[in-house]
């Protein structure tokens, strides 16, 4: 019934998206996805909601999105909301803080950061194969 009241551009946009997010707003929560990251693949998106390049970022990400049989979860992190959390992540992961940002963990290890119009799903699901 939603789809009714939406325009043709937003249903396509909800249907093409796809990804499952989970919001990281804990440090606690930071841990246990760096120690999970051992069994399967994190990829975390800081996201700054009060910049429009982080937008086109996110947008471009989830847009070029494809869904494939990955064993991977994937974390948005709003960094305005949850600094402290930002602040961690460059502490423990020895990873500059920058916005907007991807950070690829493996087996408790970054793999792969990469930030601003450097950000691009397709490398990242590449690399994670």
């Amino acid at each position: 019934m939603d789809k009714l009241f939406k325009s043709q551009r937003d249903v396509a946009k909800e249907e093409i998206q796809g990804i499952a997010w989970e919001n990281l707003e804990s440090i606690d929560q930071l841990h246990s996805l760096i120690k999970n990251s051992k069994i399967k693949t994190k990829v975390i998106f800081k996201h700054s909601t009060r910049c429009g390049i982080s937008r086109m970022a996110l947008n471009s990400f989830e847009r070029n999105y494809e869904k494939k049989d990955q064993e991977v979860t994937y974390y948005l992190l709003d960094l305005i909301q949850y600094r402290d959390v930002s602040n961690a992540i460059a502490s423990e992961l020895n990873v500059t803080h920058q916005s907007p940002q991807v950070i690829v963990l493996k087996d408790g290890l970054v793999i792969h950061t990469e930030s601003h119009h450097g950000i691009d799903i397709k490398k990242i699901q590449q690399l994670i194969k």
